[in-house]
C-alpha cells in the first residue's frame, strides 16, 4: 500500500495509538494538540482523559452498565494490548491477573443483583467466579473487610501515564509530527484548519474528545480520583466494591501507589474534587484494605469523560475523515479495538 499523508486532531489515547499504528505501517503522520507538550497533565497542562483514568481493563465488570458492543471490544483490545506494549521500547505496567468484585454483607444483596447480572451478559469464560474467604486471603491478603469476593479471570490492568508517554515516545521514533500547543478550529474532509492556515493530508482523523464539541453532540462526565501513598499495603490487582450508590474501584500501581476513584457525575465542571466524593471514596477504600488507615493522599484528580447521548462510542467516515468518539468511561478498554477497527474499514 502507498503511504499516505495521515492528520490527527487529538493526543489522548485515541490519538497515540493512531499514530503508533500508522507511523509503524510507514505513513506520514502529523498530530495536533493544544497541550504544550506530550507529557502529564502536571507538566504539559493536558486536559486528555486518559491521563486521569485508572486504566482498568474489565469488559465483564463494565457489563453491569455497557452492553455486547463494549464488551465485544474490551475482550478484542485485552487481546491486542499485550502486542502493543510489546512494541513499545519504553517499559509499560500491563497485568492480566483478573480483578475482584467485593461486597460488606450489608450489601449482599445488590452485589448478588449486580453478579446475576453479568453472570446473565458473558460467555461461560469470563464468569464471575466466587471465592471463599480463604481464597480471597491467599490471592489479597491486605483486603480483610468485605465478605463476599469474585474474581473476574479475564480481567487487568494497564498503566495510563506509562502507556501515554510510551506511545508518544515510539511514535516519535517512527517519524510521527507533533504539532503541541495547536488548536484546530475546523476539521474537514482531507482538511485541518488552524487559524487562518490549511494543513492538507490524505485523510484526517478527529479524535478530539469533549473537544470535537459542536461537530458531534459529546459531552463531558466527571470523574474523580485520589491516588495514596500506602508503603506495606500489597494489591496485585484492580479491585471494585460494590456498593448500593456506587461502586468504587482501587487499582495498585508501582511506588506503593494505590488509585481511588468512581465517582461519574454529569457535570462539565473541572474543579477540584468535592468534600462528598473524598469521604465516600476514601471510607469505601478504607472499609475494604483497613490498611489504608495509614496511607497519605498524594493529590486527587478531575477530569471529563467524552460521551454521547446513547453513552456508546462511534467510529464514523466520511470521504477524507474519520471521527472516533464517545469512550465515556471505558476509554482503556476499548481504545486499541477501536482503533483497528477503523483502520480496517479504511484499508490502512
Amino acid at each position: 500500500m502507498a503511504a499516505k499523508r495521515i492528520g490527527i486532531v487529538g493526543a489522548g489515547v485515541l490519538g497515540r495509538l493512531l499514530a503508533y499504528t500508522l507511523s509503524r505501517a510507514g505513513h506520514a503522520v502529523q498530530v495536533f494538540d493544544p497541550a504544550s507538550g506530550p507529557g502529564p497533565r502536571a507538566d504539559s497542562g493536558s486536559l486528555a482523559a486518559g491521563w486521569t483514568a485508572a486504566g482498568m481493563l474489565s469488559p465483564v465488570a463494565e457489563l453491569e452498565r455497557a452492553g455486547a458492543e463494549v464488551f465485544a471490544l474490551g475482550i478484542r483490545s485485552c487481546a491486542l494490548w499485550p502486542q502493543i506494549v510489546q512494541g513499545l521500547d519504553q517499559p509499560v505496567e500491563l497485568r492480566m491477573q483478573g480483578s475482584l468484585l467485593l461486597a460488606h454483607r450489608s450489601d449482599a444483596g445488590a452485589a448478588q443483583r449486580v453478579v446475576g447480572l453479568l453472570q446473565a451478559k458473558a460467555d461461560a469464560p469470563y464468569q464471575p467466579q466466587p471465592l471463599t474467604p480463604a481464597q480471597l486471603r491467599e490471592l489479597e491478603p491486605s483486603i480483610s473487610g468485605p465478605a463476599l469476593a469474585w474474581l473476574l479471570p479475564c480481567e487487568g490492568k494497564i498503566h495510563p501515564i506509562q502507556a501515554l508517554q510510551a506511545l508518544a515516545a515510539q511514535a516519535t521514533a517512527q517519524g510521527v509530527q507533533w504539532h503541541w500547543g495547536t488548536t484546530v478550529s475546523a476539521v474537514e474532509a482531507s482538511v485541518l484548519r488552524v487559524g487562518d492556515a490549511q494543513h492538507r493530508f490524505d485523510h484526517v482523523f478527529d479524535v478530539r474528545g469533549v473537544g470535537a464539541k459542536p461537530a458531534l453532540p459529546v459531552r463531558g462526565v466527571r470523574g474523580e480520583v485520589f491516588w495514596l501513598h500506602a508503603p506495606g499495603v500489597q494489591l496485585h490487582r484492580p479491585v471494585r466494591l460494590l456498593h448500593p450508590r456506587h461502586s468504587v474501584y482501587l487499582v495498585p500501581r508501582p511506588g506503593d501507589v494505590i488509585v481511588v476513584g468512581a465517582s461519574e457525575i454529569e457535570s462539565e465542571d473541572r474543579s477540584p474534587v468535592s468534600l462528598r466524593s473524598t469521604l465516600e471514596l476514601l471510607s469505601a477504600a478504607h472499609s475494604a484494605i483497613p490498611a489504608l488507615a495509614e496511607a497519605r493522599v498524594l493529590h486527587s484528580e478531575t477530569n471529563l469523560r467524552p460521551a454521547l447521548p446513547d453513552n456508546l462510542p462511534v467510529v464514523r467516515h466520511r470521504a477524507g475523515k474519520t471521527e472516533i468518539n464517545g469512550l465515556f468511561r471505558h476509554g482503556w478498554l476499548i481504545a486499541p479495538a477501536l482503533v483497528e477497527q477503523a483502520l480496517h474499514e479504511l484499508s490502512l
